[in-house]
């Protein structure tokens, strides 16, 4: 009993010395991101190169991180596998998509000592750098890690030591953050970053489509996967949820995002080239028109 007592005592001090680490790291990136905002407002004027929005967005990114790794859902994930999956999509669907509009590339190297930057502009001037740097290769790294991470960490093994060793937990929720981050930045970072709009509906898709399936085999397992140590009272009924949780948000989002990008995408090319997208009726009826009119 002792040693039961013992080993969980020595758990909490992991799990408190882990969540002060965690808010270090947080507050060094939040400080090194403003001081690069500063620089850049401070050459170029407030606003300018990287608006207001992308400022607000990275600093609400950081706080759901923050707010995923503590409070009420930290409560609410040691219930169960459903409250862990809560956690798991608050920072793929909220704190990666949030962190990547901010558009931090820029803002961080500005932060750097210039010796850093110096070595940070000979690696993207080299051939590898700029081949690394496409939107295109960004994108499909970006769409190929996701779906390893998303997999790998719910594979019963890994969750459960997941679970068993705050290290790994820590590891877990940080693989998440910046696989999701690295995924949304080539759809939502600066504009020299982002892919074309149907190359962004590929990746949105082909992402899904992995997340889907992990979603529909947690839910409609006959019997409980995981250990009985990290499920709920319910073991089954738990499981489900969490499969339900990952399932429907991921798509919505997904589909959402898609849907979003399909119409930017059409409004752009009638901009450009409205003879394109003109159906064949409106055609008619404009030329009709100036028929009339001539």
């Amino acid at each position: 009993m002792s040693a039961l007592t013992a080993a969980a005592g020595t758990d909490d001090m992991a799990g408190g010395l882990l969540a002060m680490l965690l808010g270090v790291a947080l507050a060094l990136l939040a400080a090194g991101y403003g001081r690069g905002v500063h620089e850049l407002w401070a050459r170029r004027g407030v606003g300018d190169v990287l608006p207001g929005w992308r400022v607000t967005a990275f600093g609400a990114g950081l706080l759901t991180v923050l707010a995923a790794q503590s409070g009420p859902l930290t409560a609410l994930a040691e219930r169960g596998l459903a409250g862990h999956m809560t956690q798991h999509m608050l920072l793929l669907l909220v704190a990666g998509p949030l962190l990547a509009a901010g558009a931090a590339g820029l803002p961080l190297t500005l932060a750097c000592p210039r010796t850093a930057r110096r070595r940070v502009a000979r690696l993207r001037a080299a051939a590898a750098g700029r081949w690394l740097r496409r939107p295109v290769v960004v994108a499909l790294v970006a769409g190929g890690g996701q779906t390893v991470v998303l997999w790998f960490w719910h594979l019963p093994v890994p969750y459960a030591a997941a679970e068993r060793n705050p290290v790994l937990h820590v590891l877990e929720h940080a693989c998440f953050v910046a696989s999701a981050w690295l995924l949304w930045a080539p759809l939502l970072g600066a504009a020299r970053q982002r892919v074309p709009a149907p190359a962004g509906m590929l990746l949105l898709i082909a992402t899904m489509l992995p997340a889907t399936a992990l979603g529909a085999v947690l839910t409609f397992a006959p019997r409980p996967i995981y250990p009985p140590e990290v499920l709920g009272a319910d073991p089954l009924t738990d499981q489900q949820l969490a499969g339900l949780l990952m399932w429907a948000p991921m798509d919505v989002v997904a589909l959402v995002v898609t849907l979003v990008l399909f119409l930017r995408w059409l409004l752009s090319l009638q901009r450009q080239r409205p003879e394109r997208v003109t159906s064949p009726e409106t055609g008619a009826r404009l030329a009709a028109t100036e028929g009339v009119v001539s």
